[in-house]
């Protein structure tokens, strides 16, 4: 598995790949997710992959192909990048229907899924998210971000902080964090990393790094944030305890002291035994609000 995470903002683009593959705990690689299509001064695209390797290498072959024809569509030379995410969809059907069978019969699911963005000269940056299917969204204003792997625990930080006016700088902080929340949290998800920012206008790649282990900046980030985040937990006050009477419709446990249940005492043996004392039962109680959820309204 892996994790990417793009973001479309009024001042660009950000891209962020991890680049390991696992097959088990024991069957670990690494494979970079992310592919540049760069004409300086007409077009920057980018794609990152997800899923079964074997099958996003083979989609990645068909989109990167080259044809000497002219007239045939291809990532270089579509004049919009909503055909160029087509073309990534086409090739998604074609693999699928080339190996799906088999894939089927084998009991491994057909599993995949693509971002792709970037700007092509006299349209505006465009972001989009490629399915198993070959369909695919766009990202919007109100969700200026995707996601494709192992998207959640990376998630809530994106959620609180990016928006469209978010700066460049701050974004990709933001993408390294939500890569350092996914890589404490799940072993399939590792270093290195790749990292493209992508300035609006400028037609070719910007800024880019490849991220690992001796990276300073992304070992801060990794000391930093973890720090940062007890701090601010132990600043939020406890919560406040009083009593209060159990809501209508909650349900409580609670003890209940019976009477003992004897059975009948052996011939010359006047009393129970020593140490015996008064058994206690578990009772379910349900406290239900009559209102429009009752049966009888």
């Amino acid at each position: 598995m892996t994790y990417c995470v793009a973001m479309r903002l009024n001042d660009g683009l950000v891209f962020l790949a991890d680049s390991r593959t696992n097959a088990g705990v024991d069957q670990i690689s690494t494979f970079r997710k992310l592919t540049v299509f760069e004409h300086p001064g007409e077009r920057l695209l980018v794609m990152m992959s997800a899923g079964n390797l074997a099958i996003t290498q083979a989609v990645r072959q068909i989109v990167c192909e080259a044809s000497a024809d002219p007239a045939t569509a291809t990532v270089w030379n579509v004049k919009s990048l909503f055909d160029a995410v087509r073309i990534v969809g086409d090739a998604v059907r074609t693999v699928h229907q080339h190996d799906g069978a088999a894939l089927r019969e084998a009991g491994i699911e057909f599993n995949c899924s693509f971002i792709i963005g970037g700007q092509i000269r006299g349209e505006a940056t465009r972001l989009f998210q490629v399915y198993s299917a070959g369909n695919f969204i766009e990202a919007t204003a109100e969700t200026p971000y995707l996601q494709i792997g192992e998207s959640k625990y990376g998630k809530p930080i994106v959620d609180r902080v990016v928006r469209p006016q978010t700066s460049l700088g701050e974004a990709a902080k933001c993408a390294l964090i939500s890569m350092d929340s996914t890589l404490r949290s799940n072993i399939s998800v590792g270093l290195p990393l790749d990292l493209l920012v992508y300035e609006v206008d400028s037609l070719r790649v910007t800024k880019f790094v490849y991220i690992d282990e001796s990276n300073e900046y992304m070992q801060m980030i990794r000391s930093t944030w973890g720090a940062r985040l007890r701090q601010v937990f132990g600043e939020i006050p406890d919560p406040a305890w009083r009593d209060a009477p159990v809501p209508p419709g909650a349900m409580r446990l609670q003890t209940q002291e019976s009477a003992p249940v004897r059975a009948p005492l052996p011939p010359g043996l006047e009393s129970a035994p020593q140490g015996i004392g008064k058994p206690v039962s578990i009772q379910l109680v349900a406290q239900q609000q009559r209102g429009s959820d009752s049966p009888r309204g």
